[in-house]
């Protein structure tokens, strides 16, 4: 995946008609980047953070999961199917708070919508009925202890990071947004064909 610096970033999201925050310091840009691979299982997409600091663009990419992993694919925990994440910008998704009450992470405090793939294969299926709604679909990592390869359970529909080093930063980033920003984060999910 070719991977964008802030300005392509910022050019990719003006050609689709999105918002892009780029006044003041900390005003984040949360960006997950999918790649074209419908069937892999692994952490081979990317989230981007992309702002200004005194005026300085920063864009830190961490490997990520816009997709369910396998397990979910293949035993999904909603009888309509599992969650795929359509792309588009979701306003305001996200919020700081508990992942499952268990550790702090960004949760679904907005509507989004999710492809259903119901089939129970390995292939991710975007033209599988959509469903807009609250279901879930947080910000967090995989493990807490190290640099995870495989999705498998870490994801039924979230967008997930692989290192937990770089879920911290990202968490801290957010910290430091929300005195200044308020405690509600934008989303944008994109495809790779769209850098």
């Amino acid at each position: 995946m070719r991977l964008p610096d802030y300005a392509q970033l910022q050019s990719a999201m003006t050609r689709k008609a999105y918002g892009f925050f780029d006044r003041g310091d900390y005003n984040l840009n949360l960006v997950g980047i999918r790649k074209a691979d419908t069937s892999a299982n692994t952490f081979n997409d990317h989230l981007a953070v992309a702002f200004r600091l005194n005026g300085a663009p920063h864009c830190y990419l961490f490997p990520a999961t816009t997709d369910p992993g396998l397990y979910w694919r293949q035993q999904p925990a909603n009888v309509k199917g599992t969650a795929i994440l359509v792309p588009g910008q979701y306003p305001g998704l996200w919020q700081i708070g508990k992942h499952q009450g268990s550790y702090t992470a960004l949760v679904q405090r907005g509507p989004v919508r999710v492809y259903r793939d119901s089939n129970r294969d390995r292939i991710l299926d975007t033209d599988a009925p959509i469903e807009g709604g609250y279901f879930g679909i947080n910000c967090h990592r995989a493990s807490a202890h190290q640099n995870s390869q495989q999705v498998d359970r870490w994801s039924a529909g979230c967008q997930v990071l692989a290192n937990p080093l770089d879920f911290n930063l990202l968490m801290a980033l957010c910290r430091r947004a929300e005195p200044l920003w308020g405690n509600r984060f934008t989303y944008t999910l994109i495809e790779e064909a769209d850098l």
